[in-house]
């Protein structure tokens, strides 16, 4: 049915629609950065429908992606289903503009998105923003903040430079969320045409609901941000074990090509390069934990010469985080504006 791709990464990492094979496209979104996020397109045969894998971080970006894809393949004019691979805004934010298809997900990451709507993230831009403009008087009102209890305000306020470097970017304003109208737990088969998809549940990991997107006939896969390519996956959820086992999983799939949620499209020695990443982290972490250090420490301590390529190093105190709650099992909930504010100042250091 579907051609093959040839086995290895061969695509420019450059921004836009890449076809991977006979009706089968990445949308990628260069550096992969911050919020820049790849979208997958397949069609079927007789251009008739399409399934959309996630939209993007803003509705401005979502509708340059979708005017690209329906003038380069028609069947993308008759979106029917979109997966959204896990809850984070830059896969799913942009669902409002497709919000007449059916829209999938796990049970899981349906959950998680209500937690996290856009109007709380734009209110938290616009403080970053006027703190930024304050300058010093702004460091300082932060300083008092959290003198007085205000944490929340008092960590977007010291992070405020670094918020706006990796979100400045994006329009959270006006966005609605639009959440899935169909969940699954495990395994769901879907078909586009004549072409076969399995939604494959893998979280746990990057969040609690992650899922990869595998279209057996075309050997590829659509990983969502279980894949960070060239750099640092973060470790919003856990456990690690099962990150792990994450990528174990896509390695045993029968695929050529790779596309990750964040970075340039890869095979699996890419896949394999992130596994020794999670064992790297979770043995050297187990070791500072065993000794005694508290979480910024060992994130300061553990060498990452072997990954120093990779961008977004700061999310390794995220990273160790995560892993020193699961030494100790702590399960309480965790506050992601404390965590951007830990990430700022190892960023600063």
């Amino acid at each position: 049915m579907a051609s093959t791709p040839r086995a290895g990464p061969r695509w420019t990492y450059t921004r836009g629609l890449h076809e991977l094979g006979d009706g089968v496209f990445a949308y990628l979104q260069p550096d992969g950065g911050w919020g820049w996020s790849n979208a997958g397109l397949l069609a079927d045969e007789a251009g008739a429908r399409a399934l959309l894998v996630d939209t993007l971080f803003d509705l401005k970006l979502t509708a340059e992606m979708l005017e690209t894809m329906r003038r380069a393949v028609p069947a993308a004019r008759s979106i029917d289903t979109v997966v959204n691979t896990h809850a984070n805004g830059d896969h799913c934010w942009g669902n409002e503009l497709v919000k007449d298809a059916e829209i999938i997900a796990t049970r899981r990451s349906a959950e998680e998105m209500e937690e996290l709507p856009p109007r709380k993230v734009a209110a938290l831009a616009k403080a970053a923003r006027v703190s930024k403009r304050l300058g010093r008087p702004g460091a300082l009102l932060g300083r008092l903040l959290g003198t007085l209890g205000l944490r929340t305000l008092a960590d977007v306020t010291r992070s405020a430079d670094f918020l706006l470097e990796a979100f400045g970017g994006f329009d959270f304003d006006g966005i609605t969320l639009t959440p899935p109208t169909r969940t699954f737990d495990d395994r769901l088969e879907l078909a586009v045409g004549e072409r076969r998809v399995e939604l494959l549940e893998v979280g746990p990991a990057h969040t609690r609901g992650d899922l990869l997107v595998h279209v057996p006939g075309s050997r590829v896969v659509f990983t969502g941000d279980i894949l960070f390519v060239d750099s640092h996956p973060i470790v919003w959820a856990g456990p690690v074990s099962n990150w792990i086992d994450a990528c174990a999983r896509i390695v045993e799939l029968d695929v050529d090509v790779i596309v990750p949620g964040h970075g340039p499209i890869t095979d699996k020695d890419g896949v394999r390069r992130v596994q020794r990443y999670l064992e790297h982290l979770r043995d050297e972490a187990r070791a500072r934990f065993d000794a005694g250090m508290s979480v910024e420490e060992a994130a300061r301590d553990i060498s990452l010469e072997a990954f120093s390529g990779w961008g977004e190093a700061e999310r390794v105190i995220v990273n160790v985080d995560t892993l020193y709650r699961e030494f100790t099992g702590d399960r309480s909930p965790r506050d992601t504006v404390a965590l951007f504010a830990r990430m700022a100042a190892l960023a600063r250091a």
